[in-house]
Parts: structure tokens; sequence; C-alpha cells
């Protein structure tokens, strides 16, 4: 037994093999988001669609991101209730209400989104709180030039906040959240995972740039449209694919028991 780490019965033989590999690439996903510096301790949330169940994979609040395992994921429906979860003991880990709203939402309304990934990283809340909001400066942040904007309306603990939520985010595939952070879905972990990771480029560099105090050279309209649609569904291969094995392996030669 590791000192520090909990010890979590698995959940392997409680699920399809379908549903152990989602909670695999879920686990990843967590690990990554930490690994590349955009998690915020125990706060936010990832998820998942569980595979053949109107239902979604998330994490129990009060464990770290870079501690998530397969195992200790929880499983919801879209009202709430829990389906499964592991025996978390004296710890009693229950589900962080605001992540149940937000992915709930998504997950309800977007019945093609695999994943939804919420992050507070210090660039995405800092241009969040940007008038200006995210500037199409490079081409990754050409990639955002349609994303849309969500006014803050406090901590999303009220339901009602559902319907201006999923209306924001429309067909796309991030949202800035308005003096918050972001809100990013993907048809899979991986998929998810690559367009959080860009969004943070285009979010840091910007920050960046913008405190060097000088002017920002500006790029032609066409231009940056014919970039943003290089990046669109069907113009090119589905984000995630190829770089998603490359990331498993990594995070396994780093610490493999997100797959426990």
């Amino acid at each position: 037994m590791r000192e520090g780490v909990l010890q979590i019965p698995t959940m392997k033989d409680r699920c399809s093999p379908e549903e152990w590999q989602a909670r695999v690439d879920l686990a990843a996903c967590y690990r990554l988001v930490d690994l590349y510096g955009m998690s915020d301790m125990m706060a936010n949330h990832i998820s998942v669609r569980a595979p053949g169940d109107e239902a979604f994979l998330i994490n129990p609040y009060g464990m770290m991101y870079e501690e998530i395992t397969a195992s200790c994921l929880i499983k919801l429906d879209l009202a709430g209730n829990i389906l499964s979860q592991p025996d978390f003991g004296a710890l009693n880990y229950g589900v962080n209400k605001a992540g149940y709203v937000i992915h709930s939402a998504v997950h309800e309304a977007r019945p093609e989104v695999g994943c939804v990934i919420h992050t507070h990283s210090w660039a995405s809340m800092a241009v969040s709180s940007l008038d200006c909001g995210l500037l199409p400066i490079t081409q990754t942040a050409m990639r955002f030039l349609k994303i849309g904007y969500h006014e803050y309306e406090g901590v999303a603990l009220n339901e009602a906040e559902k319907k201006s939520l999923v209306r924001d985010l429309g067909s796309g595939e991030a949202l800035i959240l308005r003096n918050h952070g972001a809100l990013i879905v993907g048809r899979t972990a991986g998929e998810a995972f690559n367009w959080t990771h860009r969004l943070e480029l285009a979010c840091r560099s910007q920050i960046a740039a913008m405190s060097c105090n000088t002017k920002l050279h500006e790029v032609r309209q066409k231009v940056m449209e014919e970039t943003w649609n290089n990046y669109q569904p069907g113009t090119r291969r589905p984000y995630g694919v190829m770089e998603w094995a490359a990331l498993l392996r990594k995070l396994d030669r780093i610490d493999p028991s997100y797959r426990d």
C-alpha cells in the first residue's frame, strides 16, 4: 500500500467492458488536465457519457485530479440520481452540485457529445474577465473564431441556468464562461482534451501578447474565416484520435494508476 494513495475497490467487475473503457479514458483525461496545468485542486469537473445509458460518469467531489482512477468515478443519470459508485469508506464522497448542473445540461441537450470539460485555469479565467474576450490573434485562437460566451449567473447551483448554458453553447465545441472559466465538449475524451489544450494555449498566448503593451498585429477577416473552417468537423480528421494513444502512453510512463 502506497502512503497517500486512496485504496478504492475496483469497479471493473461491476460494469460492461464499454463502460470500463470510458472510465479509463475519463480518468486519463483528469490526469492530463492536471499534468498540463489546467486543474484547480478538487474543483471543476470532467464527464463522459456512459455507453448505452442515459447517464454520465463524473469525479467524486473531494479527490484531486492527479489521483482520479477508473474505479473512483461516480455514475449519474440525467436527473442526478447516483446509479453506481465505489465504497469510499469514511470519506463518503459525493458529486459537486455545480458539476451535475453543468454536465447534465450538456449531455441531455447534445446527444452527440461524449465528453464535457470545465476548467478554471488562470488563462481561461483571465480571458473570461476581459471585455474583448478571446481574440483571434494566433492560428490556434482562430480555431475558436466563433466561440460562444455565457454571462456569469453565480455559482452554477440553480438548474434554471441549464437553459441559458445550453443556448449559449449552441452546436459549438467551446464556451467562455464570463468571469468564470471555460467549458469544452467533444465526441470523445481525446477530442475534448485536444480542444481544451488548444483553448488554453490560445488564452495564454493572448495574455502574454497583451502584457507586452504594444499594438497587436491584425489578420485579414477572410484569412481568419478560412483558418477557422480548416478546423471544423468534416474538413479534416477528428481531433484527439492520433494524439490520444500517445497521451495515454505518456501517462503510462508517468503513473499508470489511472487505469485502476
